[in-house]
C-alpha cells in the first residue's frame, strides 16, 4: 500500500492529526474517533493496525494499555514525493502573503 492510500482514509488521517500532539492510549484514540465518524470499536483497531503495519505509527504496551504514536519516517517520505510538486502551490501562497501584509499595513496606516 502506497503512503497515499494510507493517507487517502478520512478516519486514518484523524488519528494522526491526535497522535501528532503526543503519544495516546488505543482507548482514547477510539473514544475521539468513535464520537467523530460513529465507527465501531474493531473499525478503529482496524484504522490503528493499518496504520501500524504500514509504519506510521508505533506502539508500545504499558501494563494493560497499547499507547500508539507518529512514526515520522513515512510522512517524510510523502513530503519528499511532494516536493516534486510544490513549486505549483508555493509561488501562489508567497503571493497570498505578501497582499495579507499590505492589507494590514495599509489599515494600520488608516487608523
Amino acid at each position: 500500500m502506497h503512503a497515499f492510500d494510507v493517507l487517502g482514509d478520512p478516519v486514518r488521517r484523524r488519528i494522526l492529526e491526535l497522535l501528532a500532539d503526543g503519544e495516546l492510549a488505543a482507548g482514547e484514540v477510539t473514544s475521539v474517533v468513535r464520537e467523530e465518524f460513529g465507527i465501531t470499536q474493531p473499525a478503529v483497531s482496524q484504522h490503528l493496525k493499518v496504520l501500524r503495519e504500514h509504519g506510521f505509527a508505533r506502539v508500545r504496551a504499558e501494563g494493560t494499555r497499547r499507547l500508539y504514536a507518529v512514526d515520522p519516517a513515512p510522512l517524510r517520505e510523502a513530503d519528499q514525493w511532494l516536493a516534486n510538486f510544490r513549486r505549483f502551490w508555493t509561488p501562489h501562497l508567497d503571493a497570498l502573503a505578501t497582499e495579507i501584509a499590505r492589507g494590514k499595513r495599509e489599515r494600520r496606516g488608516r487608523g
